[in-house]
């Protein structure tokens, strides 16, 4: 009977990388922090100064535009938060 040809595969060497490795700026995790923190205290401050009769000067001037502000600045920390390695 005759003997069945076997198949030699080709042994996997995996792709070499000439890319380096990107490094986080320094300055970004306390930017991206601050902006977390900045957005999620001026919309605080926008439900506690409505809330109450105080009058926080620039902060009632703006009305509902200071949601669009807080939140504004906690998506602007998300994307920041992508590029960080």
């Amino acid at each position: 009977m005759a003997k069945s040809k076997t198949r030699k595969k080709a042994v996997y060497t995996p792709p070499v990388r000439a890319e380096k490795v990107a490094v986080t700026p320094r300055w970004l995790v306390p930017v991206m922090l601050a902006a977390w923190l900045i957005g999620l205290g001026w919309i605080a401050t926008y439900y506690v100064g409505a809330s109450t009769a105080s009058d926080v000067p620039l902060i009632s001037d703006l009305g509902n535009w200071n949601l669009g502000i807080g939140f504004t600045l906690i998506i602007f920390g998300v994307i920041l938060s992508t590029k960080w390695r």
